[in-house]
């Protein structure tokens, strides 16, 4: 009887390994011959495995390891089983036009908040609903608007320039990515939240929200890289880690905070009280539409929250390190530096900035500044992988291929920023004259900062905002300089973030 077991069990596991053994081999035979994308070139293993798309994305460099892709294998590369990377120019359009029919994939699933009714702006696949909640919120977030909050931002310049001139005093270094990112929070802070986190004022992350988003952004980037199966399975696993624990306490007291913040705001607009004036900011239109219109709209106080957590997640960090990426190529080119100072200290002495602060009016009219802001967008990405979509129901033709109906396909802006057919044989460079002497219409086409077509980024307008008025404050009032000769380090999960930016500043 032992002996029959032993050999059932025997044949058992036989039959285990031969139908595993046949399964892998039919699979590769179908991926590699009859599968849709078998004709488009890439590395073997990512043409039957996503494994080695979450391997290729898991060391944070996806963008060098993709310009290296393409230099191997052509302008259309097989990533996965079922998706491409192009660094077509022509597909930004085809991609992300206005007119492109393309939505977007289960990629984005990862970033949405468990508790949004609706799609968020950023994770929303498209179509009729996404059109029609964009529409409730676009005005808010249209320059006009925002330039009627310009007196918050200030705010936090201001805390931004004393702290930097008790650092002077004290001959002291700082790091020039955790004080961008505590600015863009402290302004996210002023704009949706009431007032400032205090980031700036503490010198530190006092409360802990963004090391939140730092531990909790990676893990939800290579949960999207996952298929969606073992999504949830993987995301769990993340609460065994004491880091993951620390961030999920500390998003915690944030939502009581707004929760607390939202109450307090909604008491003060029933009050209607002439002597408390409401503050004219985001949260302020936000609860506006909800209060006139939210029945007619369906625009409720979950929807309120679901805008400031995106604006929080999204817009903080996008802003700190475009802000700090545009400020770090211009202190390491020394001439663009000395430069722009001039130009900033001659419009100072012509009196054609005003005072006590620079407006972002006054800030756009600057030249030169406004192309080594264009320069520093280009060069430092708001991400290192690609933007993926599926390819439109009727396919789509990109760099002489027929894109399948539905393929995920998508651009990197991390490689496409650095096409030399598009921004010269110097593109690898920074040359903010490229944006004075060059064909700027043609080349704004294809900087996917901010999104592009109807996807566009609903916070451009706030983080530009933040960008135009700080530089040119920071250069009026110190001498900045970096306190060493290395290349920024970065890392690419998902965001394109600098590692660290070691920077020397003196007053003027």
């Amino acid at each position: 009887m032992d002996l029959l077991r032993l050999r059932d069990r025997s044949l058992l596991g036989q039959g285990a390994l031969v139908a595993f053994v046949t399964y892998w081999a039919v699979w590769i035979i179908y991926t590699r011959w009859f599968h849709p994308l078998a004709k488009f070139p890439g590395p073997f293993w990512a043409s039957v495995t996503r494994a080695w798309t979450l391997l290729h994305v898991l060391h944070g460099d996806a963008e060098k390891r993709q310009m290296k892709l393409h230099a191997k294998y052509g302008s259309v590369v097989r990533i996965a089983p079922n998706e491409l990377v192009t660094s077509e120019p022509e597909a930004i359009q085809t991609l992300y036009g206005a007119r492109s029919f393309t939505a977007k994939t289960d990629f984005y699933f990862a970033f949405r908040p468990p508790w949004a009714r609706f799609p968020d702006h950023f994770s929303s696949e498209g179509g009729k609903q996404h059109g029609e909640r964009r529409r409730i919120v676009s005005h808010v977030y249209t320059m006009t608007s925002i330039l009627q909050s310009e007196k918050y931002i200030e705010k936090c310049i201001a805390v931004w320039l004393e702290k930097l001139g008790q650092m002077a005093d004290r001959k002291e270094s700082f790091d020039l990515w955790i004080w961008t990112r505590m600015y863009a929070y402290d302004v996210i802070g002023e704009l949706y939240f009431s007032k400032m986190f205090g980031f700036l004022q503490a010198g530190h992350d006092h409360l802990g929200y963004i090391d939140a988003t730092e531990d909790l952004v990676p893990i939800q980037f290579l949960a999207a890289n996952m298929p969606t199966y073992v999504r949830g399975l993987f995301m769990l696993t993340g609460i065994l880690f004491p880091k993951v624990r620390r961030a999920l306490r500390a998003l915690g007291d944030l939502t009581d905070a707004t929760n607390a913040m939202l109450k307090d705001r909604l008491a003060a607009i029933q009050s209607d009280s002439e002597d408390k004036p409401q503050r004219h900011d985001i949260l302020g239109k936000l609860l506006e539409i909800s209060q006139k219109r939210g029945k007619e709209l369906d625009f409720v106080l979950d929807d309120i929250k679901m805008e400031s957590f995106g604006a929080f997640f999204a817009g903080s960090e996008t802003t700190a390190l475009t802000l700090s990426g545009i400020l770090y190529h211009i202190l390491r080119n020394r001439s663009v530096y000395e430069k722009l100072t001039a130009e900033i200290d001659t419009a100072v002495q012509c009196n054609q900035l005003s005072t006590p602060h620079i407006s972002y009016n006054d800030a756009i009219k600057l030249p030169y500044l406004t192309a080594c802001i264009r320069e520093g967008i280009r060069m430092h990405p708001i991400t290192g992988v690609s933007f993926p979509r599926h390819a439109p129901s009727s396919g789509c033709t990109i760099g002489g291929y027929y894109i399948p109906p539905n393929a995920r396909i998508g651009v990197n802006p991390g490689v496409m920023h650095f096409n030399k057919t598009v921004f010269g044989e110097d593109a690898d460079q920074f040359r903010p004259d490229r944006w004075i002497d060059g064909d700027v219409s043609k080349m704004d086409r294809y900087i996917m900062q901010f999104g592009m077509g109807a996807r566009t980024c609903l916070g451009k307008n706030i983080s530009m905002c933040e960008i135009y008025k700080a530089i040119p404050e920071l250069l009026k009032f110190y001498t900045f300089e970096l306190a060493g000769d290395e290349d920024m380090q970065t890392t690419s999960y998902w965001l394109y973030k600098p590692v660290a930016i070691d920077v020397n500043v003196r007053r003027r």
